[in-house]
């Protein structure tokens, strides 16, 4: 009752100037509860994600290592094939040799 009459003796001007400097006290007061409401919950929460980003970026690492050791395994394999492909063309030169000289043979033999 008394802020009332305080109020009321005051003039317009003074009374607006504690109205508003009332409110902004009322807001910044809100918006620190606020502020660490959000806080406690949301800390948790963000720690966890840390957490997880690491362990991500972990198992990151960790394939990154095996699309090394692929890849190498990979070149291994195909100069394996190079050579392999190489014989089956020698085994494939000798072969037709050998079907060359069956046939003069045969011819031979014929004869």
């Amino acid at each position: 009752m008394k802020s009332l009459l305080l109020i009321s003796a005051m003039s317009v001007t003074a009374a607006t100037v504690l109205i508003i400097v009332l409110l902004i006290v009322a807001g910044l007061i809100g918006y620190i509860t606020a502020w660490f409401y959000a806080k406690s919950i949301y800390t948790p929460v963000i720690k966890g994600l840390e957490e997880d980003k690491a362990q991500l970026n972990r198992e990151v690492s960790m394939l990154k290592e095996d699309i090394v050791k692929l890849n190498g395994r990979i070149d291994n394999l195909n100069a394996r094939i190079e050579e392999l492909d190489k014989e089956i063309a020698e085994a494939e030169k000798i072969i037709a040799e050998k079907e060359t000289k069956i046939m003069e043979l045969t011819k031979k033999v014929k004869a």
